[in-house]
């Protein structure tokens, strides 16, 4: 048996231990679970022989678990995770127990699996080899987060206040994976975020819809304003949208030339029933802003009739945005917008932001992350991408500890975080074990510090 089938074999062995992790159900938007799954978590460090075990509360908002693991080399790795998943429902469409890790056809079933407790589980597991087999080849620190589904909102404060403790050479981040092509990423980035909601209310109270012929209807009214924000080819127009993205680099323009984008295989994963809105769909899902509609209500959405003009109406909303787009700035020009457009009483209410980043794809963490990578997966079988369209609060890190990020980590394009049946495949988490330690190995050669 060789080392790589050897790690491989223990991965799977070991994943039973793990799979307590995933029975508490932490779902930080209703304030489940945290108390439980931060003492899984420190005990699952301490069990590891770590150096320091800390839960930092300082800067409010859910604990911060705080871990250190003392190497066999100068370099320092830095790891981002957090605790807490999205709430399990629609409970009718999971066809296994949402908060029971369940084995089906080679793949592991359960809410947060993917996003992001199965990404913490294979490092753990990665670093219970290294203990068994001559100790950690590098120093790690562990940042384990409790927020990141309601948007990170205290992670920036306990960044900066703890940066002396955090300081390190790279940051591996919490996600990442394979695409629809089933070839492994290195990802560089991640686009940023502005989730807001808009409200306009006609009325003091719901009216029969008699009078529709001379009284205004709050859904209507946003309906109306909603379209005015972009064209049929889905451009936005909002004044000055555009103007501060910052232009890619070379290395990104090229790392997109090289991407896979498998139409088909993307139309059958999600069920798509029409047309990509964009010409060039692989370019634009790292290089293109977008102004979403996340959720419409108005009136009267329950069973049979009930025919009335409604008062008030709301929609939640998001922007992916890249490098240079303030989530703050957004907000205020779509206000703008809407009041130009004749719609000031369409009210925008600002929920969260998170800035985009990318690093260099020429540090030397990170081409040493896509070589190991394709002597793991294979060559040709890895692709460099700039940015991926998700968010998180990783420009923190960038920001205060000037260090590359990167986002490696066990997905598929199959693995539906956020929705029912959201799970990973038993071998990319094996292979995901294995790449990892290679990785740590050969961070703690010479040629990188």
């Amino acid at each position: 048996m060789t080392e790589h089938e050897a790690i491989e074999q223990f991965a799977l062995d070991f994943l039973p231990s793990l799979e307590d992790y995933l029975r508490i159900p932490t779902i930080s938007a209703q304030n489940k679970g945290i108390r439980k799954t931060v003492d899984w978590v420190k005990k699952a460090f301490s069990d590891l022989d770590a150096e320091t075990v800390e839960e930092w509360h300082d800067q409010g908002g859910n604990p911060i678990v705080f871990a250190e693991f003392k190497g066999n080399s100068d370099q320092t790795i830095l790891f981002y995770n957090h605790y807490d998943v999205q709430p399990p429902e629609p409970l009718a469409e999971w066809r296994t127990e949402p908060f029971e890790p369940t084995i089906v056809n080679g793949k592991l079933f359960a809410r947060g699996v993917a996003d992001d407790k199965g990404e913490l589980m294979y490092r753990l597991t990665a670093l219970r080899w290294m203990k068994d087999h001559g100790g950690f080849p590098v120093n790690m620190k562990f940042f384990v987060e409790g927020g990141e589904e309601v948007g990170s909102p205290h992670v920036g404060e306990y960044v900066k206040a703890h940066r002396d403790e955090l300081t390190a050479d790279a940051c591996i981040w919490e996600t990442g994976g394979k695409n629809e092509a089933d070839h492994f990423q290195v990802i560089a980035g991640l686009k940023g975020i502005v989730s807001f909601d808009l409200h306009v209310k006609t009325a003091d109270a719901d009216i029969h819809s008699s009078l529709a012929a001379y009284i205004d209807n709050a859904a209507w009214r946003l309906v109306r304003a909603l379209s005015s924000l972009t064209d049929e080819q889905n451009h936005i127009l909002i004044d000055g949208f555009y103007d501060d993205i910052e232009p890619l680099d070379l290395a990104s323009q090229a790392a997109i030339d090289e991407m896979d984008f498998d139409a088909d295989a993307i139309r059958k994963t999600y069920g798509l029933k029409r047309p990509f809105t964009s010409a060039d769909p692989k370019r634009a899902v790292v290089t293109a802003p977008t102004l979403t509609i996340n959720g419409l209500s108005a009136g009267y959405e329950g069973e049979g009739l009930k025919t009335i003009i409604p008062k008030e109406a709301l929609a939640k909303l998001d922007c992916r945005l890249l490098p240079g787009q303030d989530p703050r700035r957004i907000a205020s020009l779509i206000q703008a917008q809407l009041d130009k457009n004749g719609y000031s009483d369409v009210h925008l209410h600002y929920n969260l932001g998170e800035d985009a980043f990318h690093s260099d794809l020429n540090d030397p963490h990170l081409k040493l992350a896509k070589s190991v990578a394709e002597e793991v997966y294979g060559t040709g079988q890895v692709r460099f991408v700039p940015m991926m369209p998700g968010g998180g609060p990783a420009k923190h890190f960038v920001d205060a500890l000037n260090l590359p990020v990167i986002l490696i980590g066990v997905n598929y394009a199959g693995s539906g975080p956020h929705a029912p049946n959201e799970n990973i495949r038993l071998h990319d988490y094996q292979q995901g074990v294995d790449y990892l330690i290679q990785l740590l190995n050969a961070y703690a050669r010479p040629s990188v510090n």
